[in-house]
């Protein structure tokens, strides 16, 4: 072949130059886009055209921008242009979607949808491009279709051949994340870091990835999301709600100003205002800013939708049903309002009609991850049993139910007649409470998902979920102290119509719990009062976001505590009626630094005054403990650690570690007079295996008995789960035949662990000698349902019990179980003619 004529090979450099640059000029324009400068690269799309060059990916990214800015009318005319160009983009049509949707288009996007599906029938998907198999996802999902067969067909297969395209791995994570499959999303997203890790929505959905599990990985995707976006529309409105759900509502606002001044029309902002002003008891504010959000698109499910999630995240449950009502009005199959109102009613107490909406949704829909969680735990928990008292209904595994189910009912009875009369409430409907006897059970009723570690109950209203102490280890929590802290959940929410922060409702159950038994809740610690004397005490002002942003879990854990200790200092200085008026002022719609206001008076005197009060508090904390920790040697050997003691008798931080170092190294008669030490001072607390534990163990192993009961006693004082203190004070109670002792500690040891022999064992000896049958019979009754080597004679003791409390038809039916499992029982046989003589 010869060579091309000089002219025509200059024309074809050219040309190629000239396409070389339009693609130059194309992915700077896109750049553009991607950095937040919308109006930019509108200005550069809109040239290229207008110039009309032949390429949709231009006409595809003016759309993009005249979208994100809500210039909706614009995007539609760009779409009616490019589409007669380009017929069989399928990306370009699910962007003139949106278009129509956002001009109130309704029944032309119903056509449009149409159209979509009869252009990809007839256009075979195999040779489909990239982009348009993608965009062919994404209508699939939008129109329902089963998302692990969007996943395979249309998804993977473009990752398969295309592994470095970006688009796909986008909208692989957008829809795992939609399904709350949040595994699938992370891995997703980091596939997808490995390719661009400059594009801001990768670091946006990563957030949103991680919202639910790791907040520190969240607040700095969000934050890395609009350093490469300053003006990331999505971005801007997750930092709102993440502000909105920690009560910073000025920079809710701000974030929301910043969204609008991008789009002035974008619904997701003025949904969020709305949720403000319903936050702040402003109905007609409230339905104005969901009029603008509806204003471009009046049939939009997502904004009612948002708002009534939002609400429902503030445990407003029946305003956040009502909004998902109307937003299935708009469309009845947005599966998102479906969920929300199923899970909106199981958290309402409304079982029936919640259980059956979620088992809708995950029919309808097999790859929604906590619809699948939440009906798999269904069928586990139709097997539970249902104990019920007056309006108190319980819910638990039947085997716990057996052993400490009568107890549930007492304890939950004596906190409503206790905290209802104080707080003059009366709850109107039954009030549910489920306890889990696994960890990951409580955690998908509660949440939806695994996780939840850290958690022993929660309260959404008239529901409360728990663990259980099986789901604890070997050292559980006091369950008597957490459903006692719920149920104070269940009083002022009510009293509140569900209406306060967090600090307030954590701070009201933290403090009910100390007054119903000091042991209980929350109390000062060394850690507390450096936290406290620090930088770490949070203004009343700006307490809820302690509880969603916190450091760490210690920070978490004196969040709970200062809020305690406001609710404290508010009924010492102002009365308990001063507090009560602060929660009617709650439900009749006031803000809290309103209803603060209206009670105690200024909030920035109030935060003055509280802070002085928790300082005293701290101060007033074995003050003659030295607290200093700048000269504490960090890496020296135990004997250069107890010279520095010897200088320094008080320091509290090395008289620990010091006694921690000798306890280490088995030198407990050096650990013992730095333990006494750290006594003396009155540096003890709650804390498990800390200083008084620590002591008690040490006298333990040197045999000094007296000394060891006396700092065990101390230790429960202080404790509401000093479980190994209680086993070896029944151990030596047991050995000094001191019955009732041994009686008292096995009945506290049920409160904590009522799943084990142990406490039953000795409960029911202890009743034995003293002559306590009434006591006998609960500890033996346990003992029988945990599959005994020696069934005849828990059946015997059981029958014999009963027989002195002069029950003889029960104490017949026991004798012949034991006779029945041992038939040769001699001293069964004389106890069945003793009760036969009786009865006669």
């Amino acid at each position: 072949m010869s060579a091309p004529p000089f002219h025509l090979a200059m024309l074809l450099c050219f040309a190629s130059l000239a396409v070389s640059a339009i693609a130059n000029d194309l992915e700077s324009a896109q750049d553009q886009f991607r950095i937040g400068k919308y109006t930019e690269a509108e200005a550069v799309a809109s040239a290229a055209v207008e110039s009309g060059i032949w390429n949709e990916r231009w006409s595809r990214l003016l759309i993009q921008c005249q979208l994100e800015q809500g210039k909706y009318a614009e995007a539609l005319q760009t779409y009616e242009d490019a589409i007669r160009r380009y017929p069989t983009s399928m990306t370009l049509r699910m962007l003139g979607l949106e278009a129509i949707r956002f001009n109130n288009l309704s029944e032309r996007a119903d056509e449009e949808r149409k159209r979509f599906f009869q252009i990809l029938q007839s256009s075979p998907l195999r040779f489909a491009s990239r982009d348009n198999l993608i965009a062919a996802g994404r209508y699939f999902v939008e129109e329902g279709e089963d998302a692990r067969q969007v996943l395979e067909m249309f998804y993977d297969r473009v990752r398969d051949s295309n592994p470095d395209f970006l688009e796909a791995y986008i909208a692989t994570a957008e829809l795992a994340l939609e399904k709350g499959d949040y595994k699938v999303a992370a891995e997703t997203l980091a596939e997808a870091e490995r390719i661009d890790d400059t594009d801001p929505r990768i670091s946006y959905l990563k957030a949103r990835a991680f919202e639910s599990s790791d907040t520190k990985v969240t607040i700095e995707s969000l934050q890395r999301a609009l350093e490469l976006n300053p003006n990331h529309v999505p971005a801007l409105l997750m930092q709102a709600e993440l502000a909105l759900d920690r009560e910073l509502y000025d920079d809710a606002e701000a974030a929301i100003t910043a969204v609008l001044k991008i789009n002035p029309s974008e619904p997701d902002a003025w949904a969020l205002r709305s949720v403000m002003a319903h936050l702040e008891g402003d109905t007609e504010r409230e339905q104005e800013m969901r009029s603008k959000a509806l204003r471009t698109w009046n049939k939009n499910p997502r904004v009612d939708y948002l708002i009534g999630s939002n609400l429902s995240q503030k445990y407003r449950f029946a305003e956040g049903a009502a909004y998902q009502r109307r937003a299935l009005e708009f469309d009845p199959d947005y599966h998102a309002a479906n969920f929300q109102l199923a899970q909106d009613l199981l958290r309402l107490g409304n079982d029936d009609k919640g259980w059956t909406l979620a088992k809708s949704v995950a029919d309808d829909d097999p790859y929604n991850v906590v619809a699948h969680n939440l009906l798999t735990l269904y069928d586990r928990i139709k097997g539970f049993s249902v104990l019920e008292s007056g309006d108190i209904h319980v819910r638990m595994d039947p085997k716990e139910a057996d052993l400490y189910g009568d107890a549930v009912l007492e304890l939950l009875t004596e906190a409503r007649a206790t905290l209802c009369e104080k707080y003059d409430v009366q709850p109107d409907a039954p009030i549910m409470v489920e306890i889990f006897p696994e960890q990951k059970d409580f955690a998908i009723r509660t949440f939806g998902l695994p996780g939840g570690d850290g958690y022993l109950g929660v309260c959404f209203g008239r529901v409360i979920t728990a663990n259980s102490p099986a789901s604890q280890g070997e050292r559980p929590y006091n369950w008597k102290s957490v459903l006692w802290h719920e149920f104070c959940h269940v009083v002022t929410l009510e009293k509140t119509k569900n209406r306060m922060p967090r600090w307030l409702s954590e701070g009201i159950s933290v403090y009910e719990e100390r007054m119903r038994n000091p042991a209980w809740g929350e109390s000062m610690t060394p850690q507390y009062r450096e936290m406290i004397l620090g930088e770490s005490l949070t203004p009343v002002s700006k307490l809820s976001s302690a509880f969603l942003s916190p450091p760490s879990a210690l920070h978490l854990q004196f969040a709970y505590y200062e809020s305690s200790l406001v609710i404290e200092f508010l009924i010492e200085k102002h009365g308990i009626e001063s507090l009560i008026t602060v929660l009617v002022s709650l439900a009749d719609g006031l803000s809290i630094d309103d209803a603060l206001t209206r009670s105690v008076g200024s909030l920035d005197r109030l935060d003055v005054e509280f802070a002085t009060y928790a300082r005293e508090k701290a101060e007033a904390f074995a003050p003659e403990a030295d607290w200093s920790r700048e000269d504490l040697p960090a890496d020296a050997t135990t004997d250069e650690l107890a010279k520095w003691v010897e200088d320094h008798p008080t320091n509290y931080w090395g008289l620990r570690r010091l006694a921690e170092a000798w306890i280490a190294g088995k030198q407990d008669q050096k650990a013992l007079p730095v333990l006494e030490k750290i006594v003396e001072l009155g540096a003890v607390t709650q804390e498990r295996e800390g200083p008084l534990e620590l002591l008690a163990d040490v006298y333990q192993r040197l045999g000094q008995e007296k000394r060891e009961r006396e700092t065990r006693e101390q230790v429960l004082a202080l404790s509401s789960d000093a479980l190994p203190s209680y086993r070896r004070l029944i151990e030596i109670a047991t050995q000094h035949d001191d019955w009732q002792h041994v009686l008292e500690y096995s009945e506290a040891t049920l409160a904590i662990q009522p799943l084990q022999p142990f406490g039953y064992e000795h409960m029911a000896v202890a009743a034995a000698k003293l002559k306590k049958p009434e006591k006998e019979i609960r500890p033996l009754e346990a003992l029988l349902q945990m599959d005994p080597i020696d069934p005849a004679a828990l059946n015997f003791q059981l029958a014999r019990a009963w027989l002195q409390s002069g029950e003889t038809t029960s104490a017949k039916r026991h004798v012949l179980a034991a006779l029945e499992a041992a038939p040769r029982y001699r001293d069964a046989h004389r106890l069945l003619l003793e009760i036969v003589a009786d009865s006669q």
